[in-house]
This record gives C-alpha cells, sequence and structure tokens, in this order.
C-alpha cells in the first residue's frame, strides 16, 4: 500500500512539475510574442521606416521580427537572438501565428565594439518564404538579400530583393551585417508555444497550430503593413 502512495504522489509531483516547466517555457516565448510586438510598433512610430513598410507591404508575403539582434566583438566577434516569423495569407490577407527561430553569425579579424539592434526582414517572394520551411539556412546565401532603411529618411526605392533587411539600432557598429547569418527552427519553442510539436509548414500553411495569445501581435502587423 505505502508502495502504491509513493508511486501516485511521485507521479502526481512529476507531472506538477513538468506542467510548471511548460508554463515557464510558454511564458518565455510569450515574451518574445509582445517584445516582437513592441518592436513593430516602434518601426511605425519611425518616419522613415513606417513609409518603409506601408510602400513594401502589398508584395510582402511574411515578417521575420527579431527584437534584440545582439552583436559585440573584441577580436572576435558574434551576434544572436531569437525572432518569429508571421506569415500573411493569400487568400485573406490575415497574419497567421508566429513560427519561432534562432538567429546568429560569427565573425573574426581587427574589431571592437558592440549593438543592439531590432530587426524586421520583410520576406517578398516565394523562394525567400521558401527559406524559413527549412530547420536551417543562411540568410543570402541561395536568395537576394537586401538592407533597407536603417533609422529614419532613407529611399526605398531601387531595392529589388526576395528579403529586406531593416533596422533600428543603438550601439558603435555602423550598419547592420546580417548577411551569411544562419537561421533555425526552434523546435522546442514552438511545441512550448503550440503545445504539441508544430512544423513552420504545420503553422503558416496548414494552421493547424493555435494560440490565441498571439492576436494582439497580428493585430499590429496587420495595422503596420496596410
Amino acid at each position: 500500500m505505502r508502495l502504491l502512495v509513493g508511486a501516485i504522489l511521485l507521479g502526481a509531483t512529476s507531472m506538477f512539475m513538468a506542467n510548471q516547466a511548460r508554463a515557464a517555457d510558454i511564458a518565455e516565448q510569450q515574451r518574445l510574442v509582445d517584445k516582437a510586438r513592441l518592436t513593430l510598433m516602434a518601426f511605425a512610430a519611425d518616419p522613415g521606416l513606417k513609409s518603409a513598410l506601408r510602400e513594401w507591404s502589398p508584395e510582402t508575403r511574411a515578417l521575420f521580427i527579431v527584437p534584440q539582434f545582439l552583436r559585440g566583438a573584441f577580436v572576435f566577434g558574434g551576434a544572436g537572438g531569437s525572432g518569429l516569423l508571421l506569415v500573411r495569407d493569400e487568400k485573406t490577407g490575415n497574419w497567421g501565428d508566429p513560427v519561432f527561430y534562432t538567429i546568429g553569425s560569427a565573425s573574426f579579424g581587427l574589431q571592437v565594439g558592440g549593438d543592439v539592434s531590432e530587426i524586421v526582414l520583410l520576406v517578398r517572394t516565394p523562394k525567400g518564404l521558401e527559406e524559413f520551411y527549412r530547420s536551417n539556412f543562411k540568410l543570402g546565401a541561395n536568395t537576394g538579400l537586401a538592407v533597407g532603411p536603417v533609422g529614419k529618411g532613407a529611399s526605398v526605392h531601387g531595392i529589388a530583393a526576395d528579403i529586406i533587411a531593416n533596422a533600428r539600432k543603438q550601439g558603435v557598429f555602423a550598419g547592420i551585417a546580417i548577411d551569411g547569418a544562419f537561421v533555425a527552427v526552434a523546435d522546442e519553442a514552438n511545441e512550448a508555444y503550440y503545445g504539441k510539436p508544430a512544423r513552420p509548414i504545420d503553422i503558416a500553411i496548414a494552421q493547424n497550430a493555435y494560440n490565441p495569445r498571439s492576436l494582439d501581435l497580428r493585430n499590429t502587423a496587420t495595422t503596420v503593413m496596410k
């Protein structure tokens, strides 16, 4: 009898700890979703970036939002962050639930400095979007990547690429350097947020994974990308 009670208590404790761990994971992913929404709002408040986003909006198939892209260097450099992809439904124009990714790069050479960027990639072509449906890929390796406005007042005319990178930044490095960065699907993050394993195509195309807490982010994307 004692063994049975002990087994039941152990099972209940394990289930409780697993639920607590999942709740913590969901909270972490929700923070990224909320930060992504703030990033879009900040872009919309910047006159130059706002006009660029509006001009590119009709041909934008997806947004890849990185609320914090951290870069630092002292001889050896590196950069990275977490991001999420929102895909726009071609028929309805509605933005789908987020797909979670990691992004990172490394560089070598004599350099000193650091910065933090908020980055929004505009995915304009099927070729560019297909890259995000792979488990991992290198930005600019198989698709055209261009840098759009950085801060205020840059022109959007004459830029033609599969993906366009836009940024707001603080720090001592000039410009943004994400060409060649590696992007990988964050499987654990997606599973935590949706409560089941979910591939990018399950979320973005089949739409069989859903979390109502992403609604504010999706509504903000609708407002910003009118």
